[in-house]
């Protein structure tokens, strides 16, 4: 993992790679916003509860209406899982 001293500054891409590969974040998610995240995801329901899996860099990896589903799946994937609020 990238260590940069506590008054240098991080540039977006080493932002962006930090936990890469090791980090997940787990986040809730309105159908509307779906679409943006997971175009191939087929129309859902709106008022339906959705949960999404990202990697460290926002990459998504899994959208699923079970939020269990996203801590076994980042289990799975040897991902250390966080929560967005």
């Amino acid at each position: 993992m990238l260590m940069k001293e506590a008054n240098s500054h991080l540039t977006k891409s080493e932002l962006a790679g930090i936990g890469n590969g090791e980090v997940a974040y787990i986040r809730k998610m309105r159908t509307e916003e779906v679409s943006k995240c997971f175009p191939e995801a087929p129309d859902i329901d709106p008022g339906v509860d959705l949960w999404a899996l990202f990697g460290a860099d926002g990459t998504p990896i899994l959208l699923t209406d079970n939020r269990s589903s996203t801590f076994f799946k980042a289990a799975e994937d040897e991902l250390k899982t966080v929560s967005l609020h």
